[in-house]
C-alpha cells in the first residue's frame, strides 16, 4: 500500500511521464534531456518542460558534467526529496525501537540487535542461494535484492571484475542513523557470494549508489 506521504507526493506530481523520468534517473548519476528524448521517445520540449516542473517541485537539480570535447553538458539529478517517492522498508518507529533498545540495555544494544538481524538473514540466503559459480550466485543475488527494492543489478566492473550496483536504499533512514549496517551488508554479500567484497557508496545531492565490487 502507498503511504500517506507517498500518495501526496504522487498526486503532485501528477503524471505518467514524470515518474518515468525520476525512475530513469533513480539508476543514473543523470541524464541530459536529449538522452531522455532517446529513452522515452518524447519531443524535446515536452520533456524540458517535465524536468523543469519536478526541478520547480524540489525533486530534480542540475549540473554541469565535463566532456571530454567541448562546454560540459547539462544534465538533471535527483535531489533527496525524490527519496520519499522509492520503497522503504524502515520508518520513525524503527528507529524508536532502537533508541528504547539502546536506553534500556545500553548503547551497545542496538548494534548488537543489528548485528544478530543480518547474521540470521545471511544464514537464511546461503540456504537458498542459486549457482554453482560466483557469477551465477551475483545474478541470483542481484534479483533478491532488486525485488526487496534495492534498485539492484549485476554488472561487470573496472575495478574488481565484477559488481553488483543497488541504486536505491529501502532502509537508507537506517543506514543514516546506523552507519554500521554498511559493514554488516558487506559481509552478508561476502557470506553469500563466498567472495572478498568492497563496498562503496557514493551520495551527491539525490544520487544514492552503493555498489558491491568482487572478483570473479
Amino acid at each position: 500500500m502507498i503511504s500517506p506521504m507517498n500518495q501526496r507526493l504522487l498526486a503532485e506530481i501528477g503524471r505518467t511521464q514524470r515518474l518515468e523520468i525520476l525512475n530513469s534517473l533513480k539508476r543514473t548519476k543523470g541524464m541530459s534531456v536529449n538522452q531522455l528524448v532517446d529513452k522515452m521517445g518524447m519531443s524535446y520540449m515536452g520533456i524540458k518542460q517535465h524536468c523543469l516542473t519536478l526541478q520547480r517541485d524540489g525533486y530534480l537539480d542540475t549540473w554541469r558534467r565535463p566532456q571530454k570535447m567541448g562546454r560540459p553538458e547539462m544534465v538533471y539529478r535527483l535531489t533527496r526529496r525524490s527519496h520519499d517517492l522509492f520503497p522503504a522498508d524502515s520508518n520513525e518507529f524503527t528507529l524508536e525501537l532502537l533508541r528504547s533498545i539502546r536506553d534500556i540495555y545500553g548503547a551497545n544494544a542496538p548494534e548488537k540487535l543489528l548485528y544478530n538481524v543480518f547474521e540470521k538473514r545471511t544464514a537464511a540466503l546461503k540456504v537458498k542461494v542459486k549457482g554453482e559459480n560466483v557469477v551465477e550466485r551475483a545474478k541470483w543475488l542481484a534479483r533478491v535484492r532488486d525485488s526487496e527494492g534495492y534498485m539492484a543489478q549485476f554488472l561487470p566492473s573496472e575495478k574488481d571484475g565484477l559488481q553488483i550496483l543497488e541504486c536505491h536504499s529501502p532502509i537508507f533512514n537506517l543506514i543514516e542513523k546506523y552507519p554500521i549496517i554498511g559493514r554488516l551488508e558487506q559481509d552478508m554479500f561476502e557470506g553469500v557470494l563466498g567472495r572478498s567484497v568492497r563496498r562503496e557508496e557514493t551520495r551527491t545531492s539525490g544520487l544514492y549508489e552503493c555498489a558491491f565490487y568482487f572478483a570473479a
